[in-house]
């Protein structure tokens, strides 16, 4: 009795101590993060709080290059070996490998803190899932070296001003200054395409199919592909790569040598940064065009994945980062605009923010309420990375004389079709 006794205690020790391995193993979370501020550092900061809320529970945040999200994480997820979670910035696109958080949340207080950006994230009108928190709610628009316009005694257009109208004052500027570069836009088929939602660009037919190219997109592609052979917008960040390849110019604005920098809120932190007290900055919104005033609305969001072996602990995760009071926090100190309802509310406290920097977020809130549906119905459309990335070609090679205008938009045409056919047969 006593060594059948002594075997089944060995028996239960063993037992007990792989049900611990397998538990403290299987509360592992793996988060890819990538960030052009300090959102993962601070994600990481925060998510400490919620491993002493849940012993046991480790949450292990990599932080990669933004290239690994956009092309690594797909190949992964598609081959089920991604991770747990990942902040990502193509929403409706990696849509299909989302974890529906739904059945562990309050999702009552998702639908009220979030309201309409949950659909991004959505499959589509009659999917009613949630799966994304949107921590960092971004908008296109342009920034000016106030210093430069000072200097050169010329006062920055009105709000209501156009992008002619910019151009000129831009012009001025530099010519009084002998700033080298006038204007710039990054290399990115969401940042044009808030001009030319703008300029009457309506992107989708009546009944919601796209179409990317009509007469107001071409007719803002005219004048841009102008404007970088004429001087007007700095050429080598359209012309100097090819393909779907993003490109900013950060650094020619925070050396001081380029007058107006069409980017967006994002870069807000890194201006603060990086320029410090070297020239005043300035948010200006976005120019208009001939229907509308409009910047692009976007961001990243945190998802969790289909894949995880932890779908309880992912939502519960997503859930702590979405309480209120996390959530303000989260945005004051990764200087971004609230998406969640409540917090915005009642305004942020950017605590430690320099004063341009506060200036700056505030200018780019009061921006929100003029984005167009059009540009609200892109963003949250699951294929528009294709239609982002024919963008970016085919008006590169309308700007270094690869194609015609018309030959680039019936590309464009074509390239959209394509792109279609093989997501349906996928």
């Amino acid at each position: 009795m006593q060594y059948k006794k002594h075997v089944l205690g060995q028996l239960i020790l063993v037992a007990s101590l792989s049900a611990t391995a397998s538990m403290s193993q299987a509360q592992e979370l793996r988060f890819m993060c990538s960030t052009d501020g300090n959102e993962c550092e601070v994600i990481e900061d925060l998510v400490t709080r919620f491993e002493a809320e849940n012993a046991g529970v480790d949450v292990i945040v990599d932080i990669v290059p933004y290239k690994s999200i956009q092309e690594n994480l797909p190949v992964q997820l598609a081959a089920g070996t991604g991770p747990d979670l990942a902040k990502v910035t193509d929403l409706g696109g990696l849509s299909p490998y989302y974890l529906d958080i739904k059945p562990f949340v309050d999702a009552d207080y998702w639908e009220k803190s979030f309201g309409d950006i949950l659909n991004w994230y959505r499959k589509g009108p009659d999917d009613e899932g949630l799966y994304g928190l949107h921590s960092q709610l971004t908008i296109t628009g342009g920034y000016i070296n106030r210093t430069l316009f000072d200097q050169a005694e010329v006062e920055p257009p009105a709000a209501d001003a156009t992008w002619e109208q910019w151009a000129e004052a831009a012009a001025e500027v530099a010519e009084a200054t002998e700033t080298p570069h006038l204007m710039a836009m990054d290399r990115s088929g969401h940042r044009i395409a808030g001009p030319a939602i703008s300029e009457g660009a309506k992107l989708f037919a009546e009944d919601g199919s796209p179409i990317l190219v009509d007469e107001g997109f071409t007719n803002f592609v005219t004048k841009f592909v102008e404007w970088n052979n004429d001087g007007t917008m700095l050429r080598d960040v359209w012309a100097g790569t090819g393909g779907d390849t993003y490109q900013d110019a950060s650094q020619e604005f925070i050396n001081g040598s380029l007058v107006y920098y069409y980017s967006g809120s994002w870069q807000v932190g890194k201006f603060d940064s990086e320029i410090g007290d070297a020239f005043d900055w300035q948010v200006v919104g976005t120019p208009c065009g001939a229907v509308a005033c409009t910047g692009m609305p976007g961001g990243a969001g945190i998802v969790g994945f289909k894949s995880t072996k932890q779908p309880e602990m992912v939502a519960k995760l997503l859930d702590f980062l979405a309480r209120e009071d996390i959530y303000a926090e989260l945005t004051a100190r990764t200087l971004n605009i609230p998406a969640h309802a409540a917090v915005a509310a009642k305004g942020v406290d950017y605590e430690g923010a320099s004063a341009p920097a506060a200036a700056a977020l505030n200018a780019w809130g009061k921006q929100v309420s003029t984005v167009s549906p059009v540009a609200y119905a892109y963003q949250g459309y699951k294929n528009n990375r294709a239609m982002f990335g024919i963008t970016m070609t085919r008006v590169s090679q309308a700007i270094v004389g690869e194609l015609t205008i018309e030959e680039a938009m019936e590309r464009a045409k074509v390239d959209l079709e394509q792109a279609l056919t093989e997501v349906d047969a996928k």
